[in-house]
């Protein structure tokens, strides 16, 4: 709210100001009087369409891919120096270029099945780098699994469906506070705020990240520990008309142009839409940790890592194996992979049927004990080096949704049970337990 932003040769630049909340009209005050009488208190119709969009954040969660069962970690950066993703010392202690550095160790901690990661990057970093460096820097995480959010259409969307909000001084964290989200802080350079700020508050409120320490101990404490109240206060501060800011901006633009406002159609927000079906994409190996829980009803436990460099520690694991996208980076991985996976369609004349192609890649790949073929987000087409080709399909929740595990987690599932009994004639049920769900899938013999 400076005059370095306000003003041109002492006068304002604006002939309106927007201000969502009467605290901003006090802090103009102080920093730029010169600009309060083109001040007018309009909402916030940002935050408007996120109230709004609230009720559905289960179908948001199901356009990322998440199932109930799973925490979303949204990781959030504005544009500057010290921000998450900056390229400056964030507390003068060496610590810059955290956010490409971070990404990779989400990856390497948290398991595949159990947490899924998504990035909103503020524009100005896209545009200021160009989309090809950010995701150059972005590389490792996104074959990892990393989804990259639309910095423009997607982000408010995620927010919604967010379990944890990583992030820093941006607007995108505050709103996230402000929806009762909890927020874990990975950067904040308290002294590039106004003190007086409802941000700055946020950043004397909200716990801050420990770069060396356990990342997933510290969001699971900021998510299980958090209380829905804790940034209430600050939500007040967003906004002083709530769920009004169509009507006052509209208001506000017709005087401006100085017309009558038209009385015979309400003022309207477009609404938040639903976003495209993207569930994390994983083309990095990935480590398999297996168990055998029981065997009547057969039942696995698998914990999945998305980072093959990192070697997991699991004391309760019976085995491991790597699983392999066939479109990985590194060719050289799939000829010593146990098992090797491609997602797509069952009816796909490039690669399909999946039949044909699990065949075609136990044939090619002469060390792979398992091929395959993902056709749907709850169904896997399976061709086993003992001739078995098999149809694992999991079990609708009580509403009949399809369950969103990654069918790949199946397969390892079911590669771990082979190592104890083979497969009969008959079709079988399957249990695999990632986490604390538990999913009930059928094995279908089709050959």
């Amino acid at each position: 709210m400076g005059p370095e932003w306000l003003l041109h040769d002492g006068r304002p630049i604006a002939s309106a100001t927007v201000l969502s909340h009467p605290e901003q009209l006090d802090r103009l005050g102080t920093a730029c009087p010169e600009a309060v009488p083109t001040a007018v208190l309009a909402g916030d119709p940002c935050y408007d369409r996120i109230l709004d969009a609230l009720p559905y954040r289960e179908r948001f969660r199901r356009a990322l891919g998440v199932a109930p069962h799973q925490r979303l970690v949204v990781v959030s950066s504005t544009w500057a120096p010290r921000s998450l993703f900056g390229d400056g010392d964030t507390e003068g202690n060496g610590e810059g270029d955290l956010l490409p550095w971070l990404l990779p160790r989400l990856a390497a901690e948290l398991p595949a099945d159990e947490y899924r990661t998504v990035a909103v990057l503020h524009p100005n970093i896209w545009n200021g780098h160009g989309p090809g460096q950010v995701r150059g820097w972005l590389d490792r995480a996104r074959r990892a699994g990393l989804g990259l959010i639309s910095e423009l259409h997607g982000w408010r969307q995620a927010l919604i469906a967010a379990d944890c909000v990583l992030g820093d001084h941006s607007s995108v964290t505050y709103y996230a506070a402000s929806i009762g989200r909890p927020v874990l802080l990975g950067a904040f350079p308290d002294g590039d705020l106004d003190p007086d700020s409802p941000v700055a508050a946020l950043g004397r409120t909200a716990p801050k990240l420990r770069p060396h320490g356990s990342l997933r101990a510290q969001i699971e404490r900021v998510v299980q520990g958090h209380d829905p109240g804790r940034y209430a206060e600050l939500a007040t501060q967003t906004t002083s008309a709530p769920g009004r800011s169509a009507g006052l901006l509209r208001r506000l633009f017709y005087d401006l142009i100085g017309i009558p406002e038209p009385a015979d159609r309400p003022a309207l927000l477009d609404r938040l839409p639903l976003p495209p079906y993207e569930p994390a994409e994983r083309t990095a190996p990935v480590r398999v940790l297996t168990r055998l829980i029981d065997t009547e009803p057969p039942t696995v436990a698998v914990t999945r890592y998305a980072d093959a460099a990192h070697e997991p520690e699991d004391p309760d694991a019976d085995a491991a194996h790597t699983a392999v996208h066939e479109d990985t980076q590194d060719a050289g991985r799939l000829s010593v992979a146990d098992v090797v996976v491609r997602y797509g369609a069952e009816d796909d004349p490039r690669v399909g049927p999946p039949a044909a192609w699990t065949a075609e890649v136990l044939a090619c790949h002469p060390h792979c004990a398992l091929a395959v073929y993902v056709t749907g987000p709850d169904r896997c087409t399976v061709y086993t080096r003992q001739g078995d080709l098999v149809r694992l399909t999991a079990a609708p929740d009580e509403t009949g949704r399809a369950d969103l595990c990654d069918p790949a987690a199946y397969a390892s599932a079911l590669l771990a049970w082979l190592g104890a009994k083979p497969l009969g004639a008959a079709q079988a049920e399957l249990t695999v337990v990632t986490g604390a769900a538990h999913h009930r899938v059928a094995v279908e013999p089709l050959a």
